[in-house]
C-alpha cells in the first residue's frame, strides 16, 4: 500500500492555460478504494470474468508520450471528421481487456462517429483474468505512472480539447480525478460505481457536472459512501446526479456473472444522453 499512500499527489498541476485548475485528488479516495482489495467480502463480490475476444475494426492501439519519460498505450476510435471533442474511458480493476474495448466501441457508436474515444490503459499492458490478481495490479499501481498518464492523455488530446471521461470500479474513481485533472477543458464526469473525492475542497475545482451510478447492495462503495458524495457535492457548490440501483458492485460488466441487465441498459440510456448534452451533439 505504499505505492498509493500518496497516490496523485501531483495531479494539480496546471496543465496549461486551457486546463487551470487547483491541486486535485484526494489521495484517502483512490488509497480506501485500492485497500478494498484486501477485504475478501470485496474480492468475492467480484466474480471472474468470462473469456470475451474483441473483434471490432473502428479502433487501434497507441502509444503516446508522458511526463515521466514512459509511453503509455489506449485504444482510440478516431473520430469520422476532425474534432477537439475526446471521452476517455477508465478501465475496471482487470486493466485494458477487451471488454473495455468493446463498451468504448459502443460509446463511440452511439455518440454518431463524432467523438474521439480513448480508452487508457492504466497498467501499462497488464491485464488480469482473475480477481486475485486485478487486487494485485490495482494495489501495486504507482502513484506516479498514474499520474504520469492522466497527464499524457490530456496533453495528447490537446490544449483545445473539451474532454468528458467514464470509467467503471477502480476506474470510475479515476473517472472524477481525470475530470478534476482535466481543469478547465472538462466538460462532464461519468462513474460507475466508483470512490468518490471526499475533499469539498478539490471538488470545488470540478469544472463540469457529475453523473454517477451506484449500487445499492455494494459492499466497498456502500449506499452511506454515496450519502456523503451527494452532501459534499452539494457543501461545492456542483452538480451532481445520482442513479441508484438494486443491484451489486459491477453489475453493468458483461463479463460479470452478476451481470444485471436492466439496471445497465437503464444507466446507460442516461450516459449516452448526458454525454451527448455536454458535447452539444
Amino acid at each position: 500500500m505504499k505505492k498509493l499512500s500518496f497516490l496523485f499527489l501531483s495531479l494539480g498541476i496546471a496543465m496549461g492555460a486551457t486546463a487551470q485548475t487547483a491541486p486535485c485528488c484526494h489521495t484517502d479516495a483512490v488509497t480506501e478504494f485500492a485497500g478494498l482489495a484486501s477485504r475478501e467480502d470485496f474480492r468475492m463480490a467480484h466474480k471472474d470474468p468470462l473469456p470475451y475476444v474483441y473483434q471490432g475494426t473502428a479502433g487501434e492501439s497507441i502509444t503516446f508520450n508522458t511526463t515521466d519519460g514512459n509511453p503509455a498505450h489506449g485504444f482510440l476510435f478516431k473520430a469520422k471528421k476532425t474534432t477537439d471533442k475526446y471521452l476517455f474511458v477508465y478501465q475496471e480493476w482487470y486493466g485494458l481487456n477487451d471488454y473495455i474495448k468493446k463498451e468504448s466501441e459502443k460509446f463511440y457508436n452511439d455518440l454518431g462517429g463524432e467523438v474521439n474515444v480513448l480508452a487508457l490503459d492504466m497498467y501499462d499492458q497488464k491485464v488480469a483474468t482473475n480477481r486475485e490478481d486485478a487486487g494485485k495490479l490495482m494495489q501495486g499501481a504507482s502513484r506516479e505512472r498514474l499520474t504520469a498518464i492522466m497527464k499524457g492523455a490530456l496533453t495528447y488530446a490537446g490544449t483545445s480539447a473539451k474532454i468528458a471521461t467514464v470509467g467503471w470500479c477502480f476506474g470510475g474513481g479515476l473517472s472524477l480525478q481525470s475530470g478534476l485533472l482535466n481543469g478547465a477543458q472538462n466538460i462532464g464526469d461519468i462513474m460507475y460505481y466508483g470512490m468518490p473525492e471526499k475533499d469539498v475542497e478539490k471538488l470545488k475545482t470540478l469544472n463540469a457536472p457529475v453523473l454517477g451510478f451506484f449500487a445499492n447492495k455494494d459492499k466497498g462503495i456502500t449506499p452511506q459512501v454515496v450519502d456523503e458524495f451527494e452532501k459534499n457535492m452539494k457543501a461545492a457548490g456542483k452538480t451532481l446526479t445520482v442513479k441508484r440501483y438494486d443491484a451489486d458492485h459491477g453489475f453493468a460488466n458483461p463479463s460479470n456473472p452478476i451481470y444485471n441487465s436492466e439496471a445497465t441498459k437503464d444507466a446507460y440510456t442516461h450516459a449516452v444522453a448526458f454525454l451527448k448534452k455536454q458535447f452539444g451533439l
